[in-house]
């Protein structure tokens, strides 16, 4: 669990450090720029993530703030129910994705043996496949806005 703790607490400062975003912010970015089109329900968003409705809106409400995410008004009641990044948000999100991505090397993938990664990565399948078995949906955002 301290391993744990300690990796996570690394990645997290990078993605604060290398791009002034929380990991909040960047599961929002990553979710949305995986979303099948530019705009998904609010609702879908976090389903997608497990988060509350209320995380989800102080969340948006503060990445909309920066610039970062657009919210769309729907259907005749006008309220915002979709969501969708802004061109700063798509570039921060990928730029960030990269830098997650080579901090994760650095601090979990390089220093293992090439048996120490085939062992994380069979156990890693196993798990995804037990999980996914057990009917934990992950494809939320498929549904789009």
């Amino acid at each position: 669990m301290r391993a744990q703790r300690l990796l996570a607490q690394e990645i997290e400062r990078g993605l604060q450090r290398e791009f002034g975003i929380s990991k909040a912010e960047f599961s929002v970015l990553v979710a949305l720029l995986r979303a099948s089109g530019p705009q998904v329900r609010v609702m879908a968003l976090g389903e997608a993530l497990g988060w509350e409705k209320s995380r989800v809106s102080h969340q948006l409400t503060r990445m909309e703030s920066r610039g970062l995410v657009e919210r769309t008004e729907g259907g005749t009641s006008g309220r915002r129910t979709g969501i969708g990044l802004t061109t700063d948000g798509r570039h921060l999100a990928e730029s960030a994705i990269l830098g997650h991505l080579g901090n994760v090397r650095r601090f979990f993938l390089d220093p293992l043996s090439p048996e120490q990664a085939a062992a994380i990565r069979a156990w890693s399948e196993s798990m995804i496949d037990r999980v996914e078995l057990r009917g934990v949906d992950t494809t939320a955002l498929d549904a789009g806005a």
